[in-house]
């Protein structure tokens, strides 16, 4: 089963505001032993724990005595860090840079109170998301935001901005936002490359899972070149990074991180058939974020390229015998039909005279819609692209035909920028 780890609203926790418990200092005993009689030996400095000291206590033989050494009292507890392993400390390291730049994000909608009829901005959801740049851009999944009438975005100093949906890619699942930081200067990730990824390759995500904020899971890649559907159209996403780095529900729209803390990628949906993690985990890759991303915040727009044409739903051409997208309506002025591509229409006797099957794109085949899309994901708005199609003929076998198509474009504009 594969879910969003986008969360539902969850009720407050201390831990989400931060909140710690006093730190307690662990304050060191040095003691020397040495051995009864009259001849003196070395004495062994020793620095122990309150706990182990008594167990050295009560199992020390009666032929020796244990003291606190008076030269040693001076002596303070060495730092915390030098007791980490390197690697160790230099995820503790990476954890503190990225932290900054990673934000809670709470999609609230209105409630109608059935008494009074007044409404209400409730919390439906919460995920995740990080700074893109010190202007104020904030980067998340689209499912996270999808149907808010307000976004809040949380900072790592707990500062709730409320935060405006600039622009998105359904297809994608991508959401830019904008919050006004006025006086903080915010710390955006620096971005790596996924194209450069390898399996095995240690990862970090970071995120807010169940309502925990600023929450760390380590792990590798599990495998490249995944394909996942968007949680919003239901459109295959290509090329997705998998990790067994723990992603659950508010891990969503998260940033992963490769090991100098760069941004390789975007948590976006786990497989699991109880909703919690399996270590198996997808994020989308950088590098097919960042177009989009930057289209968005440099013309406030997002555009894709399109046939023209309305597909049957999957398994239709399986009626007639063929592998493919079967075309329900291709509109003369669209690029499809301007190509010569035929839609189904209905007889004057009341039949169906069936579309063509659309068998491939650009030498790609094309056995669904999934397909057809993977197929266009690779094509820009205006190429002219190989269109091959079954067209079915009555009481023969269909007809083979390879039409050039000048490909249109889908422009969803958003205000400018």
């Amino acid at each position: 089963m594969l879910a969003c780890s986008g969360a539902p609203a969850v009720a407050p926790l201390s831990v989400q505001r931060g909140l710690r418990a006093p730190p307690r200092r662990r304050l060191p005993v040095y003691v020397c032993s040495r051995e009864s009689g009259d001849a003196p030996a070395a004495p062994l400095v020793r620095r122990l724990g309150a706990c182990a000291l008594a167990v050295l206590l009560a199992a020390a033989p009666p032929s020796s005595s244990l003291l606190v050494h008076p030269a040693l009292a001076f002596l303070d507890d060495q730092p915390p860090a030098s007791r980490l392993s390197a690697e160790e400390q230099r995820t503790v390291a990476l954890f503190r840079r990225a932290t900054p730049s990673v934000v809670f994000v709470t999609n609230l909608q209105a409630q109608r109170d059935a008494l009074t009829l007044d409404e209400t901005l409730l919390p439906r959801g919460s995920g995740s998301g990080f700074v893109w740049d010190a202007r104020g851009y904030v980067v998340t999944n689209l499912h996270v935001v999808v149907g808010a009438q307000d976004v809040l975005v949380s900072l790592d100093d707990a500062t709730a901005l409320q935060a405006k949906v600039v622009g998105f890619d359904e297809d994608k699942d991508v959401a830019v936002l904008k919050v006004n930081p006025g006086h903080r200067t915010l710390q955006p990730l620096a971005l790596g490359s996924s194209s450069t990824l390898q399996v095995g390759q240690r990862l970090f995500a970071i995120g807010n899972p169940f309502g925990l904020d600023r929450t760390l899971t380590t792990g590798v890649v599990s495998g490249l070149g995944r394909e996942i559907q968007s949680g919003v159209t239901g459109r295959p996403i290509r090329g997705v990074i998998q990790t067994d780095a723990a992603i659950n529900p508010g891990n969503s729209g998260g940033p992963l991180l490769d090991s100098s803390g760069r941004l390789v990628g975007i948590n976006t949906a786990i497989y699991s058939p109880s909703g919690g993690s399996a270590g198996v985990g997808f994020a989308l890759p950088v590098d097919a974020v960042r177009g989009v991303v930057e289209q968005i915040i440099s013309t406030g727009r997002v555009t894709r390229p399109v046939l023209g044409i309305v597909m049957a739903p999957d398994g239709a051409a399986g009626r007639l015998g063929l592998k493919g997208v079967l075309v329900l309506r291709a509109p003369r002025e669209g690029p499809a039909g301007a190509a010569g591509v035929r839609g189904t229409t209905r007889k004057d006797d009341g039949s169906l005279a069936w579309g063509d099957v659309i068998v491939a794109l650009d030498g790609a085949a094309v056995r669904d819609s999934a397909g057809l899309y993977r197929a266009l994901d690779g094509a820009q708005p205006g190429q002219s692209v190989k269109l091959r199609v079954l067209r079915p003929l009555p009481n023969e076998a269909p007809a083979e035909m390879e039409l050039q198509v000048v490909l249109g474009e889908k422009v969803t504009q958003f205000e400018a920028p």
